[in-house]
């Protein structure tokens, strides 16, 4: 049972428990990883529903001090549309993260399944991520793995709230690292990452625009049969707003996502500027339903079973050292992205959105929650998904990146 108060005997805020089971009922497992399960449960003396993180003590030797300084961040973070970590306890082989359980499922799941869907719709969702990455960059926390499986809906509610979740690669700024580790997931890490350099807060702003451009297209902004032009393509920030794709897309949301995919984390966008963007703060956001066109590229490119993929960053660095790839990202300096226009804002469109119903979610809620590590799921042996319905003919097929590395600059 857990110590009086809760408290183990030094004043530290883990709770001691001999058998977790004495406390809450496990209902079912949600995720497992290499390191950790997920599990739902319920309390048994307020039944109240939680998710459960068990972390093995065992997968944690070595790092107890950086993981119990995490948690501690974690406790403080109290935000509408982050996921709260309720309560940690302990035995004497496990750590548990008690979580707040959101059941309204994942943000692409639900896009697929509304039968209407705008650019005002994607705006209201990407507003709701600044507010929240906002506060952790007011903290002086920085995500680093902002990525549309990591945006769950608090509720099954049509008009339910966003929620960020899983701070498993979050890291507090001057806590007297630079922040040069390899981490983040394909297709949304910033080309200062892949770079090797130095960087901050601004690799979060870029993960946003990535998101953005999703939402508003239904496909990655980055995509190659090959790894290394794969990498070429982020390092340059080499993106288009393709047609017919982006023909009814607003030229002001087109210039919300240049300002946050900016090459240059000096020019780059902050949450603030961000969201005092007209297509965020004003009301350029067009109201023209897009659905049919986002929800069937969602459906080809990110398949659920394909897309729930981490990263092994070891066995990334040794294959991209035998790539041995070269890279025109400079070492010193740092270009801003010339492969997008710089499109004017549309005048205001004041017209108001009709938002349509969402058919009901299926199956149980599926949550991947925040903790102190990182749960590495192993579900990469599908082959990855690709664009289908390109205009050019002779364009190789574009499938979502499965691994993310350090890339050393070099000549080729």
């Amino acid at each position: 049972m857990a110590k009086e108060n809760g408290e183990s005997g030094d004043g530290s805020w883990k709770k001691h428990v001999d058998d977790i089971k004495k406390i809450f009922d496990f209902k079912e497992v949600l995720g497992t990883g290499a390191f950790s399960e997920v599990v739902m449960a319920q309390e048994k003396v307020t039944e109240k529903m939680v998710a459960i993180k068990c972390i093995p003590k065992k997968a944690l030797k070595g790092k107890e001090t950086s993981i119990e300084n995490e948690i501690a961040v974690l406790r403080r973070i109290k935000h509408e549309n982050i996921v709260a970590l309720e309560d940690i306890y302990e035995s004497s082989n496990y750590l548990y993260l008690i979580m707040q359980l959101v059941s309204g499922g994942e943000l692409f799941d639900r896009i697929v399944e509304k039968g209407f869907y705008t650019e005002m719709d994607a705006s209201r969702l990407i507003r709701q991520v600044l507010d929240a990455v906002n506060y952790l960059h007011s903290m002086g926390i920085v995500h680093r793995d902002l990525k549309p499986e990591n945006l769950l809906y608090f509720s099954p509610d049509d008009e339910s709230k966003i929620m960020i979740s899983d701070f498993g690669l979050s890291k507090m700024e001057g806590t007297g690292d630079v922040m040069a580790t390899a981490c983040g997931t394909p297709g949304y890490v910033a080309p200062e990452v892949l770079a090797q350099k130095p960087y901050s807060k601004a690799v979060d702003c870029w993960s946003i625009g990535v998101i953005a451009y999703i939402l508003l297209c239904g496909y990655p902004p980055f995509y190659d049969e090959n790894d290394s032009k794969l990498f070429e393509q982020i390092l340059k920030a080499d993106y288009e707003f393709d047609a017919p794709y982006w023909d009814d897309i607003s030229d002001s949301a087109k210039d919300f996502i240049s300002h946050l995919m900016e090459k240059n984390p000096e020019m780059r966008f902050t949450c603030d500027q961000a969201l005092q963007h007209p297509w965020i703060a004003g009301d350029t956001a067009l109201c023209k339903n897009i659905h049919e066109s986002v929800s069937r590229q969602m459906r080809k490119n990110f398949a659920k079973s394909k897309w729930r993929q981490a990263f092994n960053a070891t066995a990334v660095i040794r294959h991209m050292r035998r790539l041995q790839l070269g890279t025109s990202f400079g070492s010193s300096n740092i270009h801003s992205a010339s492969a997008t226009s710089n499109p004017q804002s549309r005048p205001p469109a004041k017209t108001e959105c009709k938002l349509g119903s969402r058919a009901s979610p299926t199956g149980p809620p599926i949550a991947p929650l925040p903790s102190a590590v990182k749960a590495f799921d192993q579900d990469s042996d599908e082959p990855s998904p690709v664009r289908e319905d390109r205009p050019a003919a002779d364009e190789p097929a574009r499938p979502r990146p499965s691994t993310v590395t350090v890339i050393h600059t070099g000549t080729k």
